[in-house]
C-alpha cells in the first residue's frame, strides 16, 4: 500500500466507530474497556517503537488521549453518530486557541477566518437538537460529551507534536492512553456482563480493526506524506461515519446537525485547499 492509500485506509476504519459502539449491546463502559485493551494489544504487536522510550511526558499525553477514546465511546450512546463525528471536527479551533499558548504557534490570518467558520458551525447545535431515538437516547448529554471530547483530542494533537518535537513515537502515548483507559473503563464498568457472541465480535472489531490497526496505518504513512494532505484525506471520517450509523441503524440526525457539520467540514476543506494552493505558489517561486 502507498503511503496516501494507508491514511485512507485509516480513515475509512475509523469511520465505522460510531455505527459499531451503537450495534454492541454493551454498556458504553465496559465497551470502552475492552476496545482500548485490544487496541492497545494490536498496537504493541504491530509497532515495535510502542514498547519503548516511555517517559513521564507520554504519561501525560495519555492521559488526554484516555479522556479522549472514553469520552468519544460515551458520546456514540448517547447522541446520533453524526452529532458526536462533527462535534469532534470542532478540534481546530480549539488547537488555534491553544497551540500559542502550548507551543508557540501562533495563528494567521487564515487560521482566525477558520476558526470563526467553526464557531458558526458551533452555534447551529447549540440552535437545533437531535430528537431521541434508539440509538440515540440522550441527544443533549451526548452532544455536551462529544464537545468535550473535542478539546481533550485537540489537547491530545498538540501533546503528539509536543512528543514528535523530542523524538519520542506517538504510538508509546497511544498504548499508555489506551492502558489508562481501560483501567479506568473496568472499573466503572464492574459488574462486568457476558453479552452475545455479536457483542463480542463488535468488542473485537472496534478494538483491533477500528482504533488499533488505523495507528498502525497512520504511524507508517504520516512520515511519508504532506501534513495538508493527512489532513484532508482523514476528513473521510466525519463523511463516512453518519453514513454507515444510518445504513446499520436508520439512524436520522436533525437538519441543524447536518448544516452545522458541513459548515465545520466546510471550513477545514476550505482551508486545506488555500493551503495547498498557497504551497505550490511558494515551490513554483522557489
Amino acid at each position: 500500500m502507498s503511503p496516501r492509500s494507508k491514511i485512507v485506509a485509516a480513515a475509512v476504519l475509523f469511520s465505522t466507530g460510531g455505527a459499531a459502539i451503537k450495534f454492541c449491546a454493551f454498556g458504553a463502559w465496559q465497551l470502552a474497556a475492552f476496545r482500548a485493551t485490544l487496541s492497545l494489544t494490536t498496537i504493541l504487536i504491530m509497532l515495535p517503537e510502542a514498547r519503548r522510550g516511555w517517559t513521564w511526558r507520554t504519561l501525560v499525553v495519555g492521559i488526554v488521549y484516555a479522556a479522549t477514546t472514553l469520552l468519544f465511546v460515551q458520546a456514540n450512546k448517547h447522541t446520533t453518530a453524526a452529532s458526536a463525528i462533527f462535534l469532534q471536527a470542532t478540534s481546530p479551533l480549539y488547537i488555534l486557541l491553544l497551540a500559542p499558548l502550548l507551543l508557540g504557534e501562533h495563528a494567521n490570518r487564515r487560521d482566525l477566518g477558520q476558526m470563526a467558520v467553526i464557531a458558526v458551525g458551533l452555534g447551529l447545535f447549540a440552535l437545533g437538537h437531535d430528537q431521541p431515538q434508539a440509538t440515540a437516547p440522550n441527544p443533549v448529554l451526548g452532544n455536551v460529551l462529544a464537545a468535550v471530547c473535542a478539546v481533550t483530542w485537540s489537547f491530545t494533537v498538540i501533546g503528539y507534536r509536543w512528543l514528535a518535537g523530542r523524538g519520542t513515537s506517538v504510538a508509546t502515548a497511544a498504548v499508555a492512553g489506551n492502558l489508562m483507559a481501560a483501567l479506568v473503563a473496568f472499573t466503572m464498568a464492574q459488574p462486568l456482563v457476558a453479552g452475545r457472541p455479536v457483542d463480542w465480535v463488535a468488542v473485537v472489531f472496534l478494538g483491533v480493526c477500528q482504533l488499533g490497526i488505523p495507528y498502525y496505518f497512520l504511524a507508517r504513512a504520516i512520515p511519508q506524506v504532506r501534513a495538508i494532505e493527512v489532513v484532508l484525506f482523514l476528513l473521510i471520517e466525519p463523511v463516512l461515519n453518519p453514513i454507515w450509523a444510518w445504513l446499520v441503524h436508520g439512524e436520522t440526525p436533525g437538519p441543524a446537525t447536518l448544516f452545522g457539520g458541513a459548515v465545520i467540514l466546510g471550513a477545514t476543506v476550505g482551508r486545506t485547499l488555500v493551503d495547498m494552493r498557497a504551497n505550490a505558489r511558494a515551490s513554483v517561486a522557489a
